[in-house]
């Protein structure tokens, strides 16, 4: 079923008399106004007007605010044999991830879009457990070589 379009309701102006000349010998009477017919009983939707737009300033364009400094890393004081105890951590668990990802690389023609995701979420742990371990954040290193670590043994596992 369809509706019918609306109606559209429009007044009706009263069609102008021709002018004639009055006539000197009669008297001079106002013309005779007849009330216009009322419309017809249709619903009438007012139509929406489009608010106007204001013109907004031409203002000069803000200079960029100057960048923040980096926020201070929070990590836990080592000592010397255990900062070294991390970074041998680190370097197996990286050695390890990188060893697992060459292995799939090789079967990279049979690997579905869970297994290529995987080894881009590997990847991304490998470079941020390096930045941190240059950064001297040696647990952010710990855990993101041990994420890349895991994930890389799940992926050999699903080959």
């Amino acid at each position: 079923m369809q509706a019918a379009p609306p109606a559209v309701v429009s007044p009706s102006l009263p069609e102008p008399k021709p002018e004639t000349k009055p006539d000197a010998t009669k008297p001079e009477t106002p013309p005779e106004i007849t009330p216009a017919a009322p419309p017809p009983a249709t619903s009438h939707v007012p139509q929406s007007r489009p608010a106007p737009v204001k013109p907004r300033p031409a203002s000069p364009e803000p200079a960029p605010p100057p960048p923040k400094p980096a926020p201070p890393q929070i990590s836990p004081r080592l000592t010397p044999e255990e900062q070294a105890e991390a970074e041998r951590h680190i370097n197996e668990d990286i050695s390890l991830a990188e060893r697992n990802l060459r292995a799939a690389s090789g079967k990279q023609q049979q690997l579905n879009a869970a297994q290529l995701d995987l080894i881009e979420k590997i990847r991304g742990f490998l470079v941020q457990a390096r930045e941190a371990k240059r950064a001297g954040d040696w647990v952010r290193a710990r855990n993101l070589a041990q994420k890349a670590q895991v994930l890389s043994n799940e992926l050999v596992n699903s080959l």
